[in-house]
């Protein structure tokens, strides 16, 4: 299911994740496909960009097109037309969200629809048979997720009730082909995090990620809340970090010892003009971009850099057309997979810390033309 082919001096490894789709080598990168899509982009494109993972919201998916719809289709990779691996989140993350979320108790999260104002209760037992039905070769448990800064006692109550819905979910899967993947919490108190990633490894899962963290912490912080979670974490089950999706925290977080990452940060950042370069954060946006016959990254061979400047997408951005922010959003998913491949390179070759301090300081450039 997971094994770890290469592991780095600072404990950075790569491995590979088997799945009922295929196989995903890590340390892997998902776009984020919160509806069953990857915004402003066909599967054809994500494919061709060289992804073999992506991760969709199962409670989302359930709220519309609805259960039904997906299942007359022959399930989620059908629906979408994708062939690859999928994770599916439980929908545990709009308990952060206040057009989503109403109350939590030990029964589950009551949520309200933004679609109709229906109201739902999330279970751990529904949030599996959802998952279940949905197909998807990666399901997480639902987890109780509060928010950052919360008092002791709320997060000693999250990781309790975290932990028991985990045995619950597991208890309520009845499908040996999809992996399941618990979650940790405990904010970031130490000992909380301990206790909940114990628990969980006591209980049996097929990887565990970690929650609860890029939501206003610290980054020395999470840094340290993550190596922790490493030495704790059993070595053999992939480590995924939830909702990081800045290039300079992932590879500290792989450094850390972390394999999996999502986030929709590329993608919204490229809809709302904003370019991942090895020189640095772009805003094609600004006028200064106007006349510049530049590709978006010197030496980038993505479809954007290789066949537009960075004056005609420019234009594309003023003038509101859609294909602008495919364009954009092609680069940095493109800059994305370049960090991944890099990344592994590195850790080959046993001189990831010597890359790190590298790909953020004044000699980044240099891998602007690799890969």
């Amino acid at each position: 299911m997971f094994e770890v082919t290469h592991v780095d001096p600072s404990g950075a490894r790569i491995g590979r994740l088997h799945t009922a789709s295929g196989v995903v080598e890590t340390p892997a990168f998902m776009p984020v496909a919160t509806n069953g899509s990857v915004k402003t982009l066909s599967f054809e494109t994500v494919a061709g960009l060289g992804f073999d993972a992506l991760i969709s919201n199962a409670f989302v998916l359930y709220l519309r097109p609805g259960l039904e719809v997906i299942e007359a289709a022959g399930g989620l990779h059908m629906f979408m037309g994708w062939d690859r691996t999928v994770f599916t989140d439980s929908g545990g993350f709009q308990m952060l969200s206040p057009e989503f979320y109403e109350k939590t108790s030990e029964k589950g999260v009551s949520f309200r629809s933004p679609l109709d104002r229906s109201r739902h209760l999330l279970t751990p037992e529904s949030c599996i048979d959802i998952q279940n039905r949905l197909g998807s070769d990666v399901m997480m448990v639902l987890d109780d997720l509060v928010p950052f800064g919360s008092s002791g006692d709320a997060l000693l109550a999250s990781v309790e009730r975290t932990t028991r819905w985990a045995r619950r979910c597991k208890e309520a899967n009845r499908s040996d082909g999809q992996l399941l993947f618990a979650i940790t919490q405990g904010g970031t108190d130490p000992v909380l995090r301990r206790r909940s990633a114990d628990a969980l490894v006591e209980i049996g899962f097929d990887g565990y990620a970690i929650g609860g963290l890029s939501i206003g912490e610290p980054k020395e912080v999470m840094s340290r809340i993550l190596r922790e979670q490493a030495e704790i974490l059993p070595k053999n089950r992939p480590r995924y970090l939830m909702g990081l999706g800045s290039p300079t925290e992932i590879i500290d977080a792989i450094t850390s010892g972390m394999d999996i990452f999502d986030s929709t940060f590329p993608t919204r950042n490229a809809r709302h003009n904003g370019a991942y370069t090895f020189q640095g954060y772009l805003n094609i946006y600004r006028g200064g971009f106007k006349d510049d016959t530049a590709p978006i990254e010197d030496g980038c061979k993505c479809y954007s850099c290789k066949n537009h400047s960075r004056a005609y997408i420019h234009h594309l951005l003023r003038s509101r057309e859609q294909t602008g922010k495919s364009l954009m959003t092609i680069h940095n998913l493109y800059f994305m997979q370049r960090l991944m491949a890099l990344t592994k390179e590195a850790i080959r070759e046993e001189r990831l810390s010597e890359f790190k301090e590298e790909v953020s300081g004044p000699v980044a450039s240099k891998y602007a033309g690799r890969l």
